[in-house]
């Protein structure tokens, strides 16, 4: 009888172990991104519920209004990953800050744009022009790329640059600097200005009306990816959210959000 007993109670102890390790399997993870503008939060938006429903990860959006401040937020671990920058952006972060954030997934390419209000073609750029460009290193430097790439300028180095580094300027352009979320804005006050694909959707300007503009052929380094500290770049959890991500759903998604200006690159 004893025996028996021992043996119930045994079998009890079991279950309640193999209940407790099947209730452990089914805790959800929260995770915690970083994006900026309501185009990107909507996309995600869209990831959230998959990775909700596929991996019971919960997906906390955290939406940033500059690009200042995700990869900071990365760095203070008030958020796990962020996407919003290229790869050019990201290593002139980390050369800049002492940090190690590193891509785990590709996510867009946003080709930049040259656009204007009061012309309608590069040719008609006239002399002693004033022109916006975005002020952070990464994105100075490649909105300085794009306006060499027009033939308006010729600079003497391929590593970050300034207006410091333009050699010849034959029509004598005179750059404002200025935070890439205030570019468009910029338009009603300069002849030109330089504006990211994501400022560009959301002042509603098409990429279709840039005097001038990257293509992905050569953007390799300007493609956006998913960051994660550089401890966590194997992170399993991580990698069903870019898996998540990379899907037909959101390609479909981005055309629907950013309107022709983003194009899908994974």
């Amino acid at each position: 009888m004893l025996k028996k007993l021992h043996f119930v109670s045994l079998l009890v102890t079991l279950f309640g172990v193999l209940v407790f390790l099947a209730s452990c399997g089914k805790q959800s993870k929260t995770v915690k991104i970083g994006v900026v503008g309501t185009q990107d939060q909507q996309i995600w938006e869209s990831v959230a519920k998959k990775v909700k429903k596929q991996d019971n990860i919960n997906l906390k959006i955290t939406t940033f209004t500059d690009y200042n401040q995700p990869n900071r937020a990365l760095v203070d671990g008030d958020i796990d990953l962020n996407a919003f920058q290229s790869y050019n952006f990201q290593t002139a972060w980390n050369q800049k800050n002492h940090t190690s954030i590193v891509a785990i997934g590709n996510t867009y390419f946003q080709p930049l744009g040259l656009y204007s209000k009061k012309i309608k073609k590069l040719a008609d750029l006239k002399e002693n022009a004033k022109i916006a460009i975005p002020n952070d290193a990464a994105n100075e430097t490649r909105a300085l790329d794009l306006l060499q790439d027009a033939g308006l300028i010729k600079l003497n180095s391929k590593g970050l640059v300034t207006p410091k580094n333009v050699v010849k300027n034959k029509l004598n352009l005179q750059f404002s600097t200025l935070d890439a979320a205030q570019t468009p804005r910029s338009l009603t006050s300069v002849d030109a200005a330089v504006i990211n694909g994501n400022y560009a959707a959301s002042a509603k300007i098409s990429l279709k009306s840039a005097l001038y503009r990257e293509h992905l052929k050569n953007g390799g380094q300007y493609i956006n990816v998913i960051s994660a500290l550089k401890k966590n770049k194997n992170n399993a959890t991580y990698k069903k959210i870019v898996k998540a991500y990379q899907t037909a759903e959101t390609k479909k998604n981005i055309q629907k959000y950013y309107k022709g200006n983003t194009l899908p690159a994974w």
